[in-house]
């Protein structure tokens, strides 16, 4: 024990000593290593398996190239290059929870050609390019090795129909435009018209509801000014509703309905914004048939009245 700590002491100060007799300098402690590496090197003590150059410099070749290809914006060609090439193409895109998105647009919004590499595929940028599709709301991609994406959707549900000037357009319940109206498939959705109507839609909707013998007959709600609603019917008589107390404005309407059939009748429309009184236009048909059976009505009065005084 005693012997071993002496070599270990004599160790330590045999540099100290050698420094102090001689006054040579020393190198410090990280330096050492290093010298003796490159003496080892030079004098052939330390030898190198065979082609160890030849792969070095094949490495330090890729590096370089990979490095240039990365500065040039062609790392993610040349990757999606070599990984199709070696079986990773990918071949299958499925998709679930779409209604109305349809697969071949999934593919177009992300160029697949048939070429497209699943490792090159960033998913963060996949989910980006489909969540733009309208009727997208949420959507998950994941990778299946190896060469299936599987494409998940939520998408938005179509409330009502909007008419603003010449354009139809499906909104949301919140008002939000999903899509230009395209077909017929969404024709049983109620009709909204009118500057501010796709934001109004859904809480007059809603009120509206109370009374669905009137509502089932609605052939478009339309917004006047921003603030109330007319009623258009299917067979073309308008109802005005009032601003507010829209509750007391159906009664009156639900009420006369049932007891004298009114919107069966020849009429043109119905004005129910004043609270003390209703007010019914007839069609020019009506109005000229009244004015036939009115002016008869006064000839013949006048005629009694002549006899009369006879």
């Amino acid at each position: 024990m005693f012997a071993l700590r002496g070599r270990k002491q004599d160790r330590v100060r045999a540099p100290l000593e050698a420094a102090d007799l001689d006054g040579q300098f020393v190198l410090p402690r990280p330096l050492r290593r290093v010298v003796r590496f490159l003496v080892c090197l030079g004098t052939g003590r330390i030898h190198f398996a065979p082609h160890t150059g030849t792969v070095s410099a094949l490495a330090f070749l890729a590096a370089t190239g990979f490095y240039g290809m990365s500065l040039g914006g062609h790392a993610q060609g040349f990757a999606q290059t070599t990984t199709t090439a070696v079986g990773f193409a990918i071949e299958d895109v499925k998709v679930s929870g779409n209604d109305q998105t349809s697969e071949i647009d999934i593919l177009q919004q992300l160029g697949l050609d048939g070429t497209t590499s699943l490792v090159a595929l960033d998913v963060a940028e996949a989910r980006k390019l489909i969540s733009e599709l309208p009727w997208v709301e949420d959507v998950s991609v994941r990778k299946v090795y190896p060469g299936t994406i599987e494409v998940a959707l939520k998408e938005r549900k179509a409330f009502g129909i909007w008419q603003h000037g010449s354009d139809l357009s499906l909104i949301e319940k919140s008002g939000s435009v999903i899509a230009p109206l395209r077909d017929n498939k969404f024709s049983a959705l109620p009709l909204f018209v009118g500057r501010d109507a796709e934001t109004a839609a859904a809480d007059f909707y809603e009120q509206f509801s109370a009374w669905p013998e009137i509502r089932d007959r609605v052939k478009a709600y339309v917004r006047v000014s921003g603030r109330r609603w007319d009623l258009q019917l299917e067979n073309g008589v308008v109802i005005k509703l009032p601003e507010h107390d829209l509750d007391r404005a159906m009664q009156v309407l639900s009420t006369m309905e049932e007891g004298q059939q009114l919107l069966e009748r020849d009429i043109a429309a119905v004005d129910l914004r004043l609270e003390d009184r209703t007010t019914i236009r007839l069609t020019a048909e009506a109005a000229a048939r009244r004015q036939v059976a009115v002016d008869a009505r006064t000839k013949q009065l006048k005629k009694l009245e002549q006899e009369n005084r006879t």
